[in-house]
């Protein structure tokens, strides 16, 4: 099978649908090939959290695919235009050059979630990317993974390319235990799942509670930390300040804020930055 070039950088790439299924009550996967089957023409880094951007329409807008963006844009008022919603990649083949995507779904709530429980073999999607930013550092002594539902994707995925026998702490936080899913890895990884719906305590308290009472492990340590905002902020600031970590050995994350729709997040996601610079300077 011929190889396709690969995408001009930033350019939207179309592709279709292979497959799509339920891995969990909340959790929907589906996978992704160029047109007609081909490889994707994308390339792939290998980081276990790269992540595409879907250009998707929105609900009662009439856009549907096929379609181009340019065209709709210049057509349709700016509240109507498709949406971009990012995913990571939960696992990359080389050799088909199809992608799978796992998504969270709350009933009709949102765009994406909605889309991966319709969508049939055939439909076509777009998708900016990949990008991404983090892998297991073999050099590290340990690590440790921690996160919601919208960090498994990666979480698993950082699990399945660990060194082998390298010591992992995995903390996870999902609904309940039927949104559990297998995770497969050669590491020593001990994982914990921490299940909202049964906790006394607001969401992501015991996330933060499992990281301020772990022993840590001699050596150095690399940590991913990915999820809601504000409990990844809180996390991020006790591996900073209080357990003293470099910043070069953290990769951190909010990749949404609880009672913000995504472009809520994204319009104050500078601010949360801001807020996380300015705890730097005031530690300095």
């Amino acid at each position: 099978m011929s190889q396709p070039e690969p995408n001009r950088k930033g350019s939207a790439i179309r592709a279709e649908v292979v497959s799509a299924e339920t891995v969990t009550p909340h959790m929907r996967r589906v996978v992704l090939a160029g047109l007609e089957g081909q490889p994707l023409p994308i390339e792939f880094s290998g980081l276990t959290d790269a992540y595409v951007k879907l250009v998707l329409p929105r609900p009662g807008s009439g856009v549907s695919e096929p379609f181009d963006l340019d065209e709709v844009k210049g057509s349709l008022p700016a509240e109507q235009w498709p949406v971009l919603r990012t995913y990571t990649i939960r696992a990359w083949d080389a050799q088909t050059g199809r992608m799978t995507l796992d998504f969270v779904v709350h009933g009709d709530e949102g765009i994406a979630g909605p889309w991966s429980v319709a969508v049939e073999p055939g439909d076509q999607v777009q998708f900016r990317g990949p990008g991404g930013g983090y892998a297991p550092d073999p050099t590290a002594d340990w690590h440790l993974l921690m996160g919601d539902e919208s960090a498994l994707p990666a979480i698993a995925a950082a699990l399945e390319a660990m060194p082998t026998d390298v010591p992992v702490r995995a903390f996870i936080e999902v609904s309940d235990p039927a949104e559990e899913q297998p995770l497969l890895t050669a590491a020593q990884a001990q994982v914990r799942w921490i299940h909202r719906e049964t906790s006394p305590r607001p969401p992501g308290v015991e996330l933060v509670e499992a990281v301020r009472e772990l022993e840590f492990l001699p050596g150095r340590v690399q940590a991913f930390v990915h999820g809601d905002a504000d409990v990844v902020r809180e996390i991020r600031s006790h591996l900073r300040f209080e357990r003293r970590l470099p910043a070069a050995d953290l990769s951190i994350s909010g990749y949404w804020r609880r009672g913000l729709d995504d472009e809520g997040w994204r319009a104050a996601k500078r601010e949360w930055k801001a807020a996380v610079a300015a705890e730097e300077a005031a530690h300095a």
